[in-house]
């Protein structure tokens, strides 16, 4: 059976070299001379891709995937599964937080439990107070705005089986979010739970946080829109029973609204109207804007392997 082990790079110079030798060496364990690792350059500004390209020229097993830019972790994550050939794949951060040896107990319960997919969950999310907070707050929201049920603290690292990772990769959309896809891809999946570690300090800042739950929720949601639509529609319908009301205390006891009333009035029922009418449109529109762009997800700059390097692939 050929084992894939697929990793990103980004700003992982310290870490190139023995993730490598860690990953080789668990793949060799489980599947002799029959593996490869594919590690995807997510425009590293570090010496990352010149360590991982001199590794590779030395072992046919390894491939690196230099994108022409920084395209995101989520897509260069999909790139580098659209590489791997392997009837097992496994999924891992290359930063050495998650550890290259899991793979064995992966397998195994990958085998006991008969299923497609075994990913990693934390006990308790790794970090300070803020980290753990806003990793919490992002689930619960994400869970509640799209439906969809993503467990809470889940790791990278996963052992996929092929036709698992064939079925994901049936997803096209452009701006994804591969945390949803992962679940709504189906099949039977099994937790393991594991203790990630601290090498690194996080690239994820505040706003790609934000950036990222906007993302996230925009991808698989429309509620947002939704919820636009019936908060125009709230503003409509009780600015017209206030409307009404005054109408009515006109015509019994003959009480003129003031200038100022009747102004206030006007502009909370336009108002209300316009962000109902925007409400309607944008849902329409959030279709359309999704299903048009066909721009690729990455742009691969060059394949770095024992056959030579390659040129402008794109996914």
């Amino acid at each position: 059976m050929k084992f894939s082990i697929v990793a990103t790079l980004y700003q992982s110079a310290p870490h190139v070299e023995e993730f490598y030798q860690r990953a080789k060496r668990v793949a060799e364990k489980h599947a002799g001379d029959n593996y490869e690792i594919i590690l995807v350059n997510d425009g590293s500004l570090d010496a990352s891709l010149e360590i991982a390209a001199n590794l590779s020229a030395k072992d046919k097993h390894l491939v690196v995937l230099d994108l022409s830019r920084n395209f995101g972790h989520h897509k260069a994550m999909m790139t580098g599964l659209a590489y791997a050939t392997g009837e097992q794949v496994f999924l891992i951060d290359s930063d050495l937080e998650e550890e290259p040896e899991w793979l064995s107990k992966f397998q195994a319960v990958l085998t006991t439990e008969d299923c497609d997919v075994v990913y990693g969950v934390q006990a308790k999310r790794k970090g300070g107070f803020c980290e753990q907070f806003s990793g919490s707050f992002f689930y619960r929201l994400f869970r509640a705005l799209t439906g969809i049920e993503q467990p809470d603290n889940i790791v990278t690292a996963r052992l996929m089986s092929r036709r698992y990772v064939n079925a994901l990769l049936l997803h096209k959309e452009r701006e994804l979010n591969i945390g949803g896809l992962w679940v709504i891809t189906g099949f039977k999946q099994t937790p393991l739970e594991i203790k990630k570690h601290s090498t690194s300090p996080t690239t994820y800042s505040l706003g790609k946080k934000i950036s990222h739950l906007v993302n996230a929720v925009t991808s698989f949601s429309s509620l947002p829109l939704v919820f636009t639509f019936y908060s125009g529609l709230i503003i409509s319908t009780t600015a017209i029973a206030f409307i009404s009301l005054l109408t009515l205390k006109y015509l019994i006891v003959s009480t003129i609204p003031s200038g100022y009333t009747s102004i206030v009035c006007s502009i909370w029922l336009f108002s209300g109207l316009i962000i109902f009418f925007i409400g309607i449109q944008g849902i329409y529109i959030s279709k359309i804007f999704i299903e048009i762009k066909q721009r690729p997800y990455t742009i691969i700059r060059q394949v770095y392997s024992t056959k030579g390097i390659n040129d402008d692939h794109q996914k």
